[in-house]
């Protein structure tokens, strides 16, 4: 039953995953209708929001409530992670392109294991040494960044912040999770994200753009790849390693590179191709990593975690 419970948490931190691979699909038709990519990252925020608050209505309406003095934790996920990690990204596709902004954002996993070395004691085993070195040369095969490429030191330096603000997400949550369900977590993450966003939306200039398509397309984003992912991340968090749920989550370049080429008509070369596989192997390499003695103990004794993570389970099919 271990095992299942376990397989489970894989599940649906690879389907996040998945979900956020697909974003293009969204994305680019929103930015041809005339949005700029922070309108459409406030749009996605709002309309989140909205349909993470009807749900939680319907599902438990105790599920909204929070401490006044754990607001930090919502704060960290919402604007420090997910705000700050997207305008830095979005920065960084128009300083240096969008080759280089994806490897710089799939940096996350790198610091979400030295973080939570540190903060959570994980432990920093060779596997996931090696699983890390896969995971972001096969980030950089997929991309198709090529030598003669050029990045200024502002770019680089900002692209690397994407990647540490994409990290936070794992690490606030991961104290959000002791108190509070991941329906909360994801909630409050888009209210406090939408919040710090709109003074720089130029929300007068969406409503004229919101047509039936736009609108249609909003909705689409704000479901398929940020409510339901963000909302399979969060519980995958509780039965991973937070550093196991980093590397498992970064199929979403090799998603998003299926899905251009099934879609967009993008070229599938050797060298994306040996991305992908590299990014896999990753994953599995992850997912086969033995646990030490000390885990194993871990998490026998620790009782408390182990009713969350039943308790997450029961939430998630109901």
């Amino acid at each position: 039953m271990n095992r299942i419970r376990k397989n489970l948490f894989i599940f649906f931190t690879i389907f996040s995953g998945v979900l956020w691979g697909i974003i293009s699909l969204f994305l680019k038709p929103l930015v041809s209708s005339g949005l700029s990519s922070v309108q459409v990252n406030f749009l996605r925020g709002l309309f989140s929001s909205i349909f993470m608050f009807i749900f939680l209505l319907i599902k438990d309406k105790k599920l909204l409530k929070i401490s006044l003095k754990d607001i930090w934790m919502f704060l960290g996920t919402g604007v420090l992670s997910f705000t700050f990690f997207s305008l830095c990204y979005f920065y960084t596709i128009i300083e240096s392109g969008s080759c280089i902004a994806v490897i710089l954002l799939y940096t996350s996993p790198i610091f979400v294991l030295l973080l939570s070395f540190f903060l959570f004691k994980e432990k920093f085993s060779m596997l996931k040494v090696l699983a890390l070195v896969f995971t972001f040369t096969g980030c950089i095969l997929v991309s198709g960044l090529g030598f003669n490429s050029v990045i200024s030191w502002k770019g680089f330096v900002v692209g690397l912040c994407s990647g540490f603000g994409y990290a936070l997400y794992s690490i606030f949550s991961r104290y959000a999770l002791k108190k509070y369900s991941p329906f909360t977590i994801t909630f409050y993450t888009f209210v406090f994200s939408t919040l710090s966003i709109l003074p720089f939306c130029k929300v007068q200039n969406i409503m004229p753009l919101l047509s039936v398509k736009v609108l249609f397309l909003a909705l689409g984003i704000s479901f398929v790849c940020t409510c339901l992912p963000y909302i399979f991340y969060t519980i995958g968090l509780q039965g991973l390693e937070t550093g196991k749920a980093a590397i498992f989550v970064t199929v979403e370049p090799l998603i998003a590179c299926i899905a251009g080429i099934a879609v967009f008509g993008e070229a599938l070369s050797f060298v994306k191709a040996a991305g992908i596989v590299l990014i896999l192997v990753s994953v599995v390499l992850c997912s086969l990593q033995p646990k030490s003695k000390t885990e194993t103990d871990g998490e026998v004794k620790n009782s408390v975690h182990t009713k969350i993570r039943k308790k997450l389970l029961i939430e998630c099919i109901d």
